[in-house]
């Protein structure tokens, strides 16, 4: 499986990188914001999209938002990775589409659970 981290913070990202290695996914690209995401979308195609919400350029719902708009992006996956737990923010997510939500701090065991979950209803 071929998955973008996007995280304006290369700690973040480091973390979130080493978090899936031990979960057992290896095939992992960075982006440090949805501009360079989507750029990147152009050119690869990729299975999973983990980005954060709070970015600059173009934070991570901005970045999802175009994704379902666009024709050849609107079927990958979206996992939210946040700190950002307010029920509105949650919603707001939800009602762009949204694979899955997970908030900071989190371990390697529920990232994994949480990417099992979207791989499992992409097989329905």
């Amino acid at each position: 499986m071929k998955i973008l981290l996007v995280d304006d913070f290369p700690t973040m990202r480091r973390i979130l990188r080493s978090l899936l290695k031990e979960a057992g996914f290896t095939d992992v690209e960075e982006a440090e914001n949805g501009v360079m995401a989507l750029e990147k979308m152009k050119t690869t195609r990729f299975d999973l999209v983990i980005t954060d919400w709070n970015m600059p350029e173009m934070t991570g719902i901005e970045l999802l938002k175009k994704m379902r708009e666009d024709d050849t992006l609107k079927d990958i996956p979206v996992l939210m990775v946040t700190a950002e737990a307010t029920k509105e923010c949650v919603i707001e997510a939800v009602e762009a589409g949204v694979s899955n939500y997970i908030v900071k701090p989190f371990t390697a065991s529920a990232l994994k659970e949480k990417i099992e979950i979207i791989m499992e209803g992409l097989k329905k």
